[in-house]
């Protein structure tokens, strides 16, 4: 049986060493996207970007051929997933609704990503705050999906 995680906003955050400019526009390039939202081992691949309010882009996320603990929630060995950005704050803020693509209900429903970026000392703290997390979506494998993404975009600056 899945519980409802709605309650449960899940939030995950970093330091990167770059401006609020740089970090923004790594969001907004598919190219660099790619080589650093897909967590851990996983490979991405874009399937449409448009980087405006209202547009969004839709990304299948790919396990590893030997991953055993996580099955995918669209296939065996993907998530693909529909992002819209409902707010554009270049430097500030992106707004996500993103969904998933599954024949499980579980998995079925829009949740909110708000990721904020504020100037720091030594470069820019940048906040993954997720909430309405669909049933099948355990909080903590969101919250360790999100860090590990995070780790790959600090790295892209380092």
């Amino acid at each position: 049986m899945t519980e409802q995680h709605a309650d449960r906003p899940t939030r995950s955050s970093k330091l990167i060493k770059a401006s609020p400019e740089q970090v923004y526009d790594v969001f907004m390039d598919p190219t660099i996207l790619l080589r650093w939202l897909p967590p851990g081992d996983m490979t991405g691949q874009l399937h449409g970007f448009d980087p405006s309010v209202g547009g969004g882009y839709q990304m299948s996320l790919f396990y590893p051929a030997d991953e055993r603990e996580f099955r995918g929630k669209t296939t065996e060995r993907e998530d693909r997933v529909n992002v819209r950005f409902v707010d554009l704050q270049p430097a500030r803020r992106i707004l996500e609704a993103v969904t998933f693509d599954s024949p499980d209900p579980a998995f079925h429903g829009e949740m909110t990503l708000d990721i904020t970026l504020a100037p720091a000392p030594g470069g820019t703290e940048v906040v993954f705050t997720a909430a309405n997390l669909p049933p099948g979506l355990r909080p903590q494998d969101h919250e360790e999906g999100a860090r590990l993404s995070l780790e790959q975009l600090a790295r892209l600056f380092e």
